[in-house]
């Protein structure tokens, strides 16, 4: 990763800003639970998990022959939305947010969470001003979030060389990549830093850090 000033941060959500790793395993191992399957610990996590989503599940053992991928995301759903988990986000994060806001730089959200609920969790957060676009896909099944990725930038009209992805995983990656903007990975979410390294990527291990390389 080159270092330069950018006009514009796309963060992503999950295991980014949202602090949600523990959840999404709790939240597995009960579908795992309720069909006699291997349950998943945080390295197995991290190991695993993977873009497009199906293909995790897959990895887990689920058989779509009997259960569709679409019924068993649904249940996954409900189960991650449901009251018995609380959610929370990285200590760092309102502070990390309001220093790049102060410093002039345009914020936005790209996330392969669906629309709805993520803008109802930001709202929840308090942290809506800080962005000038929040974009989810319009379903929950999380395939790839590129093509709202473009949409954003369309509609944004920022050069993509001014422009920064901060994120977990591979497909964040991927996301940069395809939109042709540099981007800089955090091995504290979803995915491993030994599954991160390989990438032309910036990679650190924590959102603090990040921010530090960034400003």
């Amino acid at each position: 990763m080159s270092r330069k000033r950018y006009k514009h941060i796309i963060w992503d959500w999950n295991g980014t800003l949202l602090d949600d790793v523990d959840i999404a395993i709790d939240a597995m191992n009960n579908l795992l639970r309720r069909r006699g399957l291997p349950l998943l610990n945080r390295e197995l996590y991290k190991d695993i998990f993977t873009f497009p989503v199906k293909d995790y599940y897959a990895r887990l053992g689920f058989d779509f022959s009997s259960e569709p991928y679409e019924k068993l995301a649904d249940e996954f759903t409900a189960e991650i939305y449901s009251k018995k988990y609380c959610y929370k986000l990285f200590p760092e994060v309102e502070e990390i947010l309001e220093k790049v806001h102060s410093l002039g730089i345009s914020q936005s959200i790209l996330s392969a969470s669906a629309q709805d609920r993520l803008i109802e969790m930001i709202d929840t957060f308090g942290i809506s001003r800080y962005f000038k676009a929040i974009n989810g896909l319009n379903n929950h099944y999380a395939q790839s979030k590129i093509e709202a990725g473009k949409q954003c930038l369309s509609i944004l009209e920022i050069k993509v060389d001014e422009v920064i992805l901060i994120g977990d995983t591979t497909h964040d990656f991927e996301t940069a990549e395809a939109l042709g903007c540099d981007c800089l990975l955090i091995a504290n979410g979803h995915q491993s830093y030994a599954r991160l390294k390989p990438l032309k990527a910036g990679l650190v291990n924590s959102l603090s850090e990040a921010v530090e390389l960034l400003l």
